[in-house]
């Protein structure tokens, strides 16, 4: 799990969004999804894409929380 840990700090800490879509046509064909989840550029070029599971199935859903409340970004 420190493994895990470290990767996600090294990857998301320090970083600034620059830039949100969902997956084009064309990027979904290529994949091989259903679905469409959002994408998450950071100011480095990582995206950031939700998957179904750790196999990348297909897109997931992103779920976020404010005050306390539980929100989802959805596919589409």
């Amino acid at each position: 799990m420190d493994y895990w840990h470290k990767q996600a700090q090294e990857v998301l800490v320090g970083k600034q969004v620059v830039k949100v879509s969902y997956l084009t046509d064309k990027e979904q064909e290529k994949l091989g999804w259903y679905k469409k989840p959002i994408v998450i550029e950071l100011d480095n070029g990582t995206l950031l894409i939700p998957q179904m599971d750790d196999e990348g199935n297909d897109g997931g859903a992103l779920a976020y929380i404010i005050n306390n409340e539980y929100n989802v970004i959805p596919v589409i």
